[in-house]
């Protein structure tokens, strides 16, 4: 494509450019508008699971829990085994008062991928009794 030709608004190109921009505003702390570029995006895939998860999380940088939840739930749906929107569901129900559907998904999360993050997020019982790790701030990202 020369420099001159632009992606038609409807173009895989133009939804790729919208969910790598999304990535860079989410890393800005725009999670409004990287929702807002990955609307689009899932409009036109809505199979499209990175693109929802990356939704979510922009959702839950948003506060906005209820709408981060249901991305996650969904992307769990089609990947029950992913690790990442374990711990970012359990952040999320975590954030929303919600300690036991928490402590569930950290739990998967470290069983499906054993990161020093995860498993002290899981609080898993050893010999001295349950783990004193604590969790992120509210105010951080999930994932």
């Amino acid at each position: 494509m020369s420099e001159t030709q632009r992606p038609t608004p409807s173009s895989p190109e133009t939804h790729v450019i919208d969910y790598r921009a999304a990535e860079h505003l989410l890393a800005a702390r725009d999670p409004r508008g990287a929702v807002k570029l990955l609307d689009s995006v899932i409009a036109a895939h809505p199979e499209n699971t990175a693109a929802r998860l990356l939704r979510a999380r922009a959702f839950f940088a948003a506060a906005q829990l209820r709408p981060a939840e249901l991305e996650f739930e969904l992307v769990l749906e089609r990947e029950p085994d992913n690790a990442l929107a374990h711990f970012a569901l359990a952040r999320t129900h975590e954030r929303a008062g919600r300690p036991e559907q928490a402590r569930k998904h950290f739990r998967l999360a470290a069983a499906l991928d054993p990161q020093p993050e995860y498993l002290a997020a899981a609080r898993f019982e050893g010999p001295a009794g349950p783990s004193a790790a604590g969790g992120a701030a509210a105010g951080d990202d999930p994932a």
